[in-house]
């Protein structure tokens, strides 16, 4: 089993997901409005199918030593969502994704957390492209992926759907987003 990092920002903590986070996780993925725009379909999930992603989130780091981090107010030890990487099995590329309870929504949270995921991949992972797929009429997704840095780079069809592909070169990381995060 692979060691799983924890990063910390100003306000939030980004650790590993536990069998604990159960509870917390099956309602993250039932409320409609949360999932509405997830590529993998806009129902809200039931236990099962929460249980069943849970260890696909878990088994992703002991596969490809990566995955998604619980994201965690600092302050309070909320569970808030889930940022991190997927990149299973013909998946359009390393995709950094993000996915908060809406109780969390509208205070910079995601950008914050993506911010330190994606510094985390282009300086520890040494991931050369960083994808983001966002549904198009996810409009604060995708402010979060501007924020980070990310450009649109096209359209795809995933999983039946029509995504946005934002993403980011390590080269122009370094270039323009690293520097700035020194200043």
């Amino acid at each position: 089993m692979v060691k799983i990092p924890t990063l910390e920002t100003e306000r939030l903590r980004l650790r590993p997901l536990h069998k604990s986070d159960f509870e917390e996780y099956a309602a993250l993925y039932a409320d409609p409005e949360v999932v509405r725009h997830l590529g993998t379909g806009t129902e809200p999930w039931d236990r099962g199918r929460a249980w069943r992603h849970m260890v696909f989130v878990k088994g992703h780091w002991d596969f490809t030593g990566t995955g998604m981090w619980v994201v965690e107010h600092k302050e309070t030890g909320s569970f808030m969502g889930m940022i991190g990487f997927a990149a299973p099995e013909g998946w359009p590329g390393f995709e950094l994704a993000w996915i908060l309870a809406r109780r969390w929504w509208g205070n910079g949270y995601a950008t914050e957390g993506a911010r330190a995921a994606l510094h985390h991949a282009f300086t520890v992972l040494e991931k050369d492209r960083i994808i983001s797929l966002i549904a198009p009429e996810n409009q604060a997704s995708i402010r979060v992926a501007e924020r980070i840095g990310e450009s649109l780079q096209g359209r795809i069809v995933h999983f039946g759907r029509e995504m946005l592909c934002y993403g980011l070169d390590r080269e122009i990381y370094s270039r323009e987003i690293a520097s700035q995060r020194a200043s």
